[in-house]
C-alpha cells in the first residue's frame, strides 16, 4: 500500500463521491430508486463514511457504518456499530487499501467507546482476518400448499387484517420494536429507516401485501409482509414468498404463517428467512412438506472490549471460565477471567490465571450470541482446550440462554 493514502470521513456534500466509488467498487452504478420508493442509501451516516484516497487525492475505496441497538442473550440492548458499503476500486486491490480501512474504523470504533461492531458479510472470507466472526444464522424454508396443513389447530386471540404497505409503516415499527426487544441478535431500525424506506421490504417502501394481528385489546403484535408471484403459464404453479413475519409470541407468528400457508390460487409458499430449527416446521402434519434451504450466515460479530462485551450479555448458568484470546489484526493478546451467577449476571477482567480455553477473537465473535456453541469449534480445531472439561463448561455458560440469535435487518 502507498504510504501517501489518506482515509478520512466524509462530508455531508459527498455523498454522491461516496456512492459513486461504491458503486464503481461492485461494478454497479447508481440508479435513483423507482418513484414513492425510498433509496436504500437514504440512513447512510456521514460521519461513520470513511473515503480512501490515493497520492492524487482521488478516492479509491469506502466504509460506512450505521448506529444500531443490539439485543443480546438475555434481553439486554447495547450500542452497536453496523459496518456496511465497504467496498474498493478494482484498480487498487490487493495493494492493502481494504486492511487500512478496517483497521481504521476499528480504532475509531474503540475511540467511540464501542464493545462490539456488527455487519454481514458479502463474502465469507473477508472478514474472519479483521476479527469477525458468523453468530446468527437464517434459513429459507419452502412449504406446497397441498402439504401444509398442521398437526393441530392455532388458537390465537384476537384478529387479523389485510393492509397495505404503504398505509402501514408506524404500525409495522411499532410492531417490530416491540419484537426485536426480546430477540437475541435482533437489531433496532431506527425511524428514519421506516421513513426513507432505506432497506429491503418491508422497511423500502416497494409494494407489499401486510397482514397485521391485533390481541384482544386490538394493540397490534405481529406481522407478515409478503408478495405473490404470477402464475406460471405451463405448470400453472403460483409462489407466495414472505419476506418476514414479525411476532411477539410463538402462536402469533404460528397464526400469521397458516394465513401465508392458506393463502388462496397459491401452490407454494416461500418463508425467506427464518431462523434456523424455527418451530413452525414443526406444526405441520407431514414433517417433511418443509423443504429448507441452505443455512446461511447472517450477523458477524466482532468483540472491540471483551470484558465489557462478555459482561454485558446474560449466561446459562454460573460458572467460571478463563479465555485466553487472539486479536493479530490489532495485534493484541489477552486472558479474560468470566464469571456468571446463577441467574447468569456476569463479571469479565483480565486476569493471569490459566487459561481453560484459547481462541481467535473471531471465534469469540461466533459465540457471542449462543448460536454456535463452544464444543462445536473445538470439535473444528478452532479453538484449543486445556483440560477435557474446559468446552462442556463453555457450552455450558454460552449457549443459547434465552433463544435462537437471528437478525432480519438488512442493512
Amino acid at each position: 500500500m502507498n504510504d501517501t493514502m489518506l482515509i478520512r470521513t466524509t462530508t455531508e456534500n459527498e455523498r454522491e463521491l461516496f456512492l459513486r466509488t461504491l458503486m464503481a467498487a461492485f461494478g454497479t452504478h447508481l440508479t435513483p430508486p423507482a418513484e414513492g420508493e425510498g433509496a436504500w442509501w437514504a440512513a447512510l451516516e456521514a460521519d461513520d463514511s470513511l473515503l480512501a484516497l490515493d497520492e492524487d487525492g482521488a478516492p479509491v475505496g469506502t466504509a460506512g457504518a450505521y448506529s444500531f441497538e443490539l439485543t443480546l442473550p438475555g434481553g439486554r440492548m447495547t450500542p452497536v456499530p453496523g459496518v456496511t458499503t465497504v467496498g474498493v476500486l478494482p484498480t487498487h486491490r490487493r495493494r492493502g487499501v481494504l486492511t487500512a480501512l478496517m483497521r481504521h474504523q476499528l480504532r475509531q470504533f474503540q475511540e467511540r467507546g464501542a464493545a462490539l461492531s456488527v455487519l454481514l458479510a458479502s463474502e465469507a472470507v473477508i472478514y474472519r482476518r479483521f476479527g469477525y466472526g458468523p453468530a446468527a444464522f437464517s434459513q429459507r424454508l419452502t412449504v406446497d400448499s397441498h402439504r401444509s396443513a398442521f398437526a393441530a389447530p392455532v388458537e390465537a386471540a384476537g384478529r387479523i387484517e389485510l393492509r397495505r404497505r404503504a398505509d402501514s409503516g408506524e404500525l409495522l415499527a411499532e410492531v417490530y420494536d416491540r419484537y426485536r426487544r426480546t430477540q437475541p441478535g435482533a437489531l433496532s431500525r431506527p425511524a428514519r429507516w421506516w421513513s426513507a424506506g432505506a432497506g429491503q421490504p418491508p422497511v423500502a417502501h416497494t409494494p407489499r401485501h401486510i397482514v397485521l394481528h391485533r390481541d384482544a385489546d386490538g394493540t397490534p403484535d405481529g406481522y407478515a409482509s409478503y408478495s405473490v408471484g404470477p402464475t406460471d403459464p405451463v405448470t400453472r404453479t403460483r409462489t407466495l414468498t414472505v419476506d418476514e413475519v414479525i411476532a411477539c409470541d410463538d402462536t402469533v407468528h404460528a397464526a400469521l404463517v397458516r394465513y401465508c400457508l392458506d393463502h388462496d390460487l397459491v401452490t407454494t409458499t416461500v418463508f425467506a428467512n427464518l431462523p434456523p430449527e424455527h418451530p413452525v416446521r414443526w406444526r405441520l402434519k407431514d414433517f417433511r412438506a418443509a423443504r429448507t434451504g441452505p443455512s446461511q450466515d447472517g450477523l458477524w460479530v466482532r468483540l472491540l472490549d471483551i470484558p465489557r462485551a462478555l459482561a454485558a450479555r446474560r449466561y446459562a448458568a454460573g460458572g467460571d471460565l478463563v479465555l485466553e484470546v487472539h486479536d493479530p489484526f490489532l495485534a493484541t493478546t489477552g486472558r479474560y477471567r468470566l464469571t456468571t451467577d446463577a441467574e447468569g449476571h456476569a463479571d469479565c477482567a483480565r486476569t493471569d490465571r490459566a487459561a481453560d480455553l484459547t481462541l481467535d477473537v473471531s471465534d469469540l465473535g461466533a459465540l457471542y450470541l449462543g448460536g454456535t456453541a463452544p464444543s462445536t469449534l473445538v470439535r473444528a480445531g478452532r479453538i484449543r482446550p486445556h483440560h477435557d472439561t474446559a468446552a462442556l463448561r463453555a457450552d455450558t455458560l454460552f449457549t443459547r440462554p434465552t433463544g435462537t440469535p437471528h437478525c432480519v435487518h438488512w442493512f
